[in-house]
């Protein structure tokens, strides 16, 4: 690809961004968003990396958009403009030309094109057009246009030296297409191929670890088990969180014990840590086996949970008119937080602590039976409602959100089962930044 050849963004291209981003970002004026196109540059397969941004200039309210980063398939380097990288700040735009931005500060690619490294000045932007590369003959049988993630050229280089990677693709397992480990077993053992087949559905639907998927084939064991023995113990070994857990099982032996518990229970880190504070409370000896690793945790979990609840409802009682007034004012206050766009999913905040209850009563879990009520009215973290937009009053997924560290803590539908993959991609990628956008807002 050369420089001279880029070409203005065409004006259909230029549309279909301005539908898409009107659509997913309707009302966020003054954030810059990104988009990305396919097209050819001096023959070759480039992707565009297109900035848009709303503002007021003279009064008039406009939509910006402008280039700022072209990357070849077959290109080491990337072109790039009116573009920064800050360790810290992630990417930048410069609008000084377009008018809509005061404060300017000279970059090395300013309103004209230079060069950088191909691996950077690569922002997260979904590709427009993706079918565009299968103009190409190489990348004819690519089902590029399949591909549901937005590292396109990645997965395209990683095509032309592994060609049966297309056939995750077609069968929804885009997530794993361009694991080195996943592909070379998919050619070299047929009976892996039939089984990723078999299991295609729960496989696209939750992105698992690739040891978990090799554990899982190898020892025909449920893959989200296992996920979640790796989880717990990823969770486990962590230095911050779960210190009451690590205090009732110091070594690596007892570690182990308690992750075969909770496999064979199919429970969680939180819910445990949620019994054992249960416990705690009701000042139960856990150095009884039949109280820190009850035979039937589900049942013994719920009953203690219970019993906590019940003895600090009754400690609580004088406490709950103050309680109810200070978190209806920390939910008024984080109310921007909300998302109710033209998505498939909606946000809503736990309101009052009967709120809390609900979801937990309707979904099985926790939520309204320990103390999130007063982590909220602390704002260690807040509780949101994800709701189908078909069916807004109905429970479907919990997240506890720390608007301290600006991330999710913790995201559970039914029983403290993991969200679908559509769930997680609108939480993830669309409500976090947004919630994180009108955090500094409501800081500012």
């Amino acid at each position: 690809m050369k420089i001279e050849n880029i070409k203005p963004i065409p004006k259909y291209i230029r549309e279909i961004i301005r539908k898409r981003d009107k659509q997913d970002f309707k009302g966020q004026d003054g954030q810059t968003r990104y988009y990305a196109y396919l097209t050819k540059n001096d023959g070759e397969l480039v992707k565009v990396t297109v900035a848009v941004k709303n503002a007021v200039k003279k009064k008039i309210k406009n939509w910006y958009c402008k280039q700022v980063a072209v990357h070849g398939v077959n290109s080491s380097e990337c072109f790039v403009k009116d573009m920064a990288f800050y360790y810290i700040g992630g990417f930048v735009v410069d609008w000084y030309s377009e008018g809509i931005q005061k404060n300017h500060k000279r970059w090395d690619y300013e309103n004209c094109w230079g060069e950088g490294y191909d691996a950077g000045f690569d922002p997260n932007a979904p590709v427009i057009n993706p079918e565009y590369a299968l103009k190409f003959p190489e990348y004819k049988y690519s089902a590029a246009d399949k591909y549901t993630y937005v590292d396109i050229l990645n997965y395209l280089r990683f095509y032309k030296k592994y060609p049966q990677t297309e056939m995750l693709v077609k069968f929804g397992l885009s997530a794993y297409a361009t694991s080195k480990i996943i592909v070379e077993k998919v050619i070299k053992d047929k009976t892996f191929r039939k089984w990723l087949i078999q299991h295609r559905n729960e496989l696209s639907e939750n992105q698992y670890y690739i040891r978990t998927i090799l554990n899982a084939f190898k020892s025909g064991k449920p893959v989200a088990k296992l996920q979640k023995y790796e989880n717990n113990k990823k969770q486990l070994s962590q230095p911050s969180g779960f210190a009451e857990i690590r205090k009732l099982f110091p070594t690596d032996d007892g570690k182990e014990l308690l992750l075969k518990y909770l496999y064979r229970n199919d429970a969680n880190l939180s819910s445990y840590s949620d019994y054992i504070q249960a416990c705690n409370f009701l000042n139960l000896d856990m150095s009884i086996e039949r109280n820190i690793l009850p035979r039937d945790f589900q049942r013994w979990h719920d009953i203690r949970i219970d019993e906590y609840s019940t003895a600090k409802a009754i400690i609580d009682a004088e406490k709950r008119k103050e309680l109810y007034a200070k978190f209806a004012t920390i939910a008024e206050k984080y109310l921007p937080l909300q998302r109710n766009l033209q998505d498939a999913f909606i946000v809503i905040i736990a309101r009052t602590p009967a709120d809390l209850i609900h979801e937990g009563d309707y979904l099985h879990h926790c939520v309204g039976r320990m103390n999130y009520d007063q982590r909220m009215i602390r704002e260690e973290s807040l509780i949101f409602f994800i709701r189908d937009k078909n069916t807004p009053d109905t429970p479907y997924v919990t997240i506890e959100y720390s608007p301290k560290n600006k991330k999710i803590l913790q995201c559970y539908g039914y029983k403290d089962k993991r969200p679908k993959a559509d769930v997680l991609d609108f939480v993830n990628n669309k409500w976090l930044p947004y919630a994180n956008r009108k955090l500094e807002q409501i800081a500012a």
